[in-house]
């Protein structure tokens, strides 16, 4: 007898027949008021499934289970959270395929940079699972006469709101520090991509986590985002996404004085300066623009090249870009895939006319492909000043504004002269400039002859509209933990004696 063996994407396919639910308190629930709502393939915008749809009540029931179980898991050692945090990686390693596959059939991300999704959630699992013994750690701070210690806490509950363009790897990112460090987590995935989320919720349930120490409710931002971020037991917001939501989430917590950690969006500028490797810059900046179809928060959307090697260094640029395979984003030659949503597509093509209308030259692109789905050609702007739109704006898409500059000083201020400032990338082989460039620009993360490659103990975030706070490392437990103070009186002092007999004046 013959078995057949469904394909991941078959496997994906039959179990999106029922609508996912959402995970409060240990359990599959759909949501109180039986509403669901669709999602879409990204390649022909096709139905690809439907998601409980939760509101107010269902974030109220998940914040209670998050509140009920964080006595308990804060309680439990640092050493059986380690434990527990490694099943899951290990877990997430064994269904690393099948996590590619679902991530990119509901973004529309090509599989081939997908296929590390699992890998690095697995790592920032592991990462942070290591550092759960220590999270509570402090320092010693003695001073004549006491020992003053701190310790650090757990905050309690925590909301975590995560975006879609690579939400599996993202969502662990935020949900494995939040765990380590002793918090439960009610967990808020975009609607446009709710699929891995699930995914991720099933493993961490199989993996052992207690019942309500991670909760999941699908939903909009509108409701149940709203509900979470101002819901009283929630103790601090993570979020992940645009600037302007972000400050939608900070008015909405305000009036429970939440902790908010924001990471926001990005017009990342790459500054190519004449004495540079060009041939490792261009590589670099092709590569942080167009991979996950430039819809990234640290994507290089800005080229800002020196004169003198302008006119080559754009020529070269140009040829790559017109080389770019746009296809099928479960075919491993794909490298640039549709975008996640009809709304974005129409977002990111707007950006041609505004080019065009602004006087920019649209060297390669500008233009959708096919009928069906959200494909957009890889896009080169050039002839561009830096008041345009295309360079003051997130366009989030492959698209790609390129600028000439004189001086070192010409440079500087074009790359400080946006909104955002969360990453930027720095090419030249001048050290002196490399440092005293670096210490100009307004932005949180800096590479220097390199793409963004993230060393997990660092910190990562922006400046400016591109965010509040940092991930990474211990910056990650300042956010899910109080730090507490204790001061030791070691030599008998005592407090000014007010209200004595006798001293009573007439």
């Amino acid at each position: 007898m013959t078995v057949t063996i469904p394909s991941p994407v078959d496997a994906l396919h039959e179990r999106l027949r029922e609508p996912l639910r959402h995970f409060i308190g240990g359990e599959w629930v759909s949501a109180q008021s039986g509403d669901t709502f669709d999602f879409h393939a990204p390649s022909d915008n096709r139905l690809l499934g439907r998601a409980a749809s939760g509101d107010a009540r269902d974030i109220d029931r998940a914040a209670q289970a998050a509140h009920a179980a964080f006595p308990a898991w804060r309680a439990l050692s640092g050493k059986k959270r380690r434990a527990l945090l490694y099943r899951v990686a290990d877990l997430i390693e064994a269904r690393a395929h099948d996590i590619a596959v679902a991530e990119s059939t509901d973004t529309g991300q090509p599989i081939r940079f997908m296929k590390s999704a699992a890998v690095r959630a697995a790592e920032n699992f592991r990462f942070f699972a290591d550092r759960a013994e220590g999270a509570q750690d402090g320092l010693s701070l003695p001073t004549n006469g006491f020992l003053n210690y701190t310790v650090r806490q757990p905050i309690g509950p925590v909301g975590v709101i995560t975006p879609w363009n690579t939400p599996f790897m993202l969502s662990s990112w935020k949900i494995a520090p939040a765990l380590a460090a002793g918090c439960t987590v009610v967990h808020k995935p975009a609607e446009w991509s709710p699929v891995t989320a699930t995914i991720l919720a099933e493993i961490m349930h199989e993996a052992g986590i207690p019942a309500g120490v991670v909760n999941l409710v699908h939903g909009f931002g509108e409701t149940a985002g709203k509900a979470l971020t101002e819901h009283p037991l929630i103790r601090a917001i993570a979020f992940i996404g645009e600037s302007r939501t972000g400050s939608l989430i900070q008015k909405q917590g305000a009036d429970t004085l939440k902790r908010v950690h924001l990471e926001l969006g990005g017009k990342n500028p790459v500054v190519v300066f004449d004495d540079a490797d060009l041939s490792r810059a261009l590589d670099a900046a092709i590569f942080m623009i167009y991979s996950l179809n430039g819809q990234r928060c640290t994507s290089s959307s800005r080229l800002l090249v020196q004169r003198g090697v302008h006119d080559q260094f754009v020529e070269q640029l140009a040829e790559r870009v017109a080389n770019i395979r746009v296809g099928d984003p479960l075919d491993p030659a794909t490298e640039v895939g549709p975008l996640i949503h009809p709304r974005q597509f129409e977002k990111v093509c707007s950006y041609f006319d505004a080019a065009r209308a602004d006087g920019a030259t649209i060297r390669v692109g500008g233009e959708r492909i096919g009928d069906t789905g959200n494909y957009v050609r890889p896009t080169l702007f050039t002839d561009a000043r830096n008041d345009m739109r295309i360079a003051q704006e997130e366009i989030f898409g492959p698209v790609l504004t390129v600028i000439p500059f004189d001086t070192d000083e010409d440079a500087l201020r074009l790359a400080n002269d946006v909104p955002y400032g969360l990453a930027a990338y720095l090419w030249t082989n001048d050290l002196t400039r490399a440092h005293t460039f670096a210490h100009g620009l307004d932005s949180g993360m800096i590479w220097v002859n390199s793409e963004n490659v993230r060393h997990l103990p660092t910190p990562f975030g922006g400046m400016k509209a591109s965010g509040i706070g940092r991930d990474g490392g211990d910056y990650s437990f300042d956010f899910y933990m109080e730090t507490k103070n204790v001061a030791i009186n070691l030599n008998g002092h005592r407090a000014q004696q007010l209200g004595m007999p006798g001293n009573k004046e007439n």
